[in-house]
């Protein structure tokens, strides 16, 4: 009888720690920690990429600061937009459109009011080689923010 009770003790007391899904902290920290990778991997084919490419031409950009979650998702659905003009930087484009969908799926768990995905421009480029290049620093100069501003990541 005894036994029969101590199992019960042990089921009722350490069952609920190994099953209960993972709290919200938890699940916020993998979602960062999975932002912060999918950054770092589409910088490697970024400069994968440029190595591939004639040298490019001196081109400076400025980002956009980033403030918060709902700044952040709204910066990698404009720079989304542009990236899907090129079939060249298609895997890039997969990257930041998968790092888009998980800042935006962060914001929604933290209960941020996120705004609506900026609409597609469609319009061609007079000097499409100039256009790869800018979208190209653009996106490596606003993913290399993002690595070092990690910590708005946790704010709306």
């Amino acid at each position: 009888m005894r036994i029969l009770l101590a199992l019960l003790y042990v089921y009722l007391v350490a069952a609920p720690g190994c099953t209960s899904p993972p709290r919200k902290g938890d699940s916020m920290r993998n979602t960062i920690h999975n932002i912060m990778n999918i950054a770092q991997i589409t910088l490697v084919h970024i400069k994968k990429l440029r190595t591939k490419l004639p040298v490019s031409p001196q081109i400076e950009v400025t980002s956009p600061s980033i403030d918060g979650l709902i700044s952040i998702s709204h910066d990698l659905g404009l720079l989304d937009n542009e990236l899907q003009s090129t079939d060249l930087l298609s895997q890039i484009h997969a990257d930041v459109s998968s790092l888009e969908g998980s800042v935006r799926s962060l914001a929604l768990t933290m209960d941020c009011t996120i705004q609506a995905r900026p609409s597609e421009e469609t319009g061609d480029s007079l000097f499409p080689d100039s256009h790869l290049y800018l979208t190209l620093i653009k996106v490596q100069r606003y993913l290399e923010k993002l690595l070092l501003n990690k910590d708005k990541l946790k704010v709306c």
